[in-house]
């Protein structure tokens, strides 16, 4: 299996996790930083020891490695990243280091000899399978798959430029099966993976080596991590469209115009009081022409109190 690290994009970007980082005749250490900001803000600072604790039960000395309740831990891991603000979070896992004591440091962060490691690696086939049958683990890979994809398009390999969309959808995945993490302390040039291997995987080795390269050799997870911090990890503001809907609690203003009847209307007002004159008296009326008159003064009173209803309606 040929693997290959990729060198920094913006090695400078390693020094923004704190102002003193910038001199380098100083102790530096962001992920320290970033854990004493975390322990300044109470929901941070309890979920965090909430996790830590679930995580580290059964890992005492002389205790099996596999003592401890991972189902607990990624239950624990899943609560502290939904619970907690991201500029309290994203800072433990995503701070920039320049020595691997630091790097130490972040690559401890979700407790990995519990969330993340085992006696032996599964092939990555398998835990792919095996995360595909967890509705929460499928649909947040998928997710990670959408939002870290490497395009060429981009001049940083994510899609739309969107680093935040990238980061976000790999903690999602922590918690899950297929948790990934930093397989070593190296600062800078890291690598990414979920605890697996391609070994064992046959006639399908060029799939899984695919598979495990969207981890391990992805520009756009590597770049969104580096720049974390810096601006450029923020996604773009969304558009929203103005909306013409009205609330129940405001109040509709209705201008009511007033409609003055036209003379030259055969609806006057005025010549609607003649439908009912009086009759010639002596005169006998025919009975066909008499219907006839009927009708027509019946349509032209619907005629004729048509608008005005409209303005008593107003």
């Amino acid at each position: 299996m040929s693997l290959f690290s990729l060198t920094a994009v913006n090695p400078s970007s390693t020094q923004r996790g704190s102002a003193h980082c910038l001199d380098p005749s100083r102790p530096c250490n962001p992920c320290l930083d970033a854990t004493k900001n975390c322990n300044l803000n109470d929901t941070c600072k309890r979920q965090r020891s909430t996790y830590i604790a679930t995580c580290n039960k059964g890992q005492g000395q002389g205790q099996q490695q596999d003592s401890c309740n991972r189902k607990r831990c990624h239950k624990a891991l899943r609560q502290f990243f939904d619970r907690v603000q991201t500029e309290h979070s994203y800072g433990l896992l995503f701070c920039s280091c320049r020595d691997p004591a630091c790097a130490e440091r972040r690559r401890q962060t979700i407790v990995p000899a519990c969330s993340f490691e085992e006696k032996a690696k599964p092939n990555c086939l398998e835990l792919r399978k095996t995360c595909r049958l967890d509705p929460l683990c499928r649909s947040r890979l998928a997710d990670f798959h959408e939002h870290c994809l490497m395009t060429p398009e981009s001049i940083n390999g994510c899609p739309n430029e969107d680093y935040q969309a990238c980061l976000a959808s790999y903690v999602g995945l922590i918690g899950t099966d297929m948790t990934p993490n930093y397989v070593d302390s190296t600062p800078t040039n890291f690598t990414i993976s979920p605890w697996c291997s391609c070994r064992g995987s046959g006639n399908k080795e060029e799939e899984c080596e695919k598979f495990l390269q969207d981890f391990r050799e992805n520009t756009c997870l590597r770049y969104a991590i580096q720049e974390f911090g810096s601006g450029t990890d923020r996604s773009k503001p969304a558009t929203i469209p103005p909306t013409t809907s009205v609330k129940p609690y405001q109040e509709v203003s209705v201008r009511v115009t007033k409609t003055t009847p036209n003379p030259e209307s055969t609806c006057d007002f005025l010549s609607c009081t003649s439908l009912d004159a009086p009759r010639e008296p002596g005169k006998i009326e025919d009975p066909i022409n008499h219907s006839v008159d009927l009708r027509g003064q019946a349509w032209m009173w619907i005629t004729c109190l048509t608008p005005l209803l409209g303005i008593l309606t107003l």
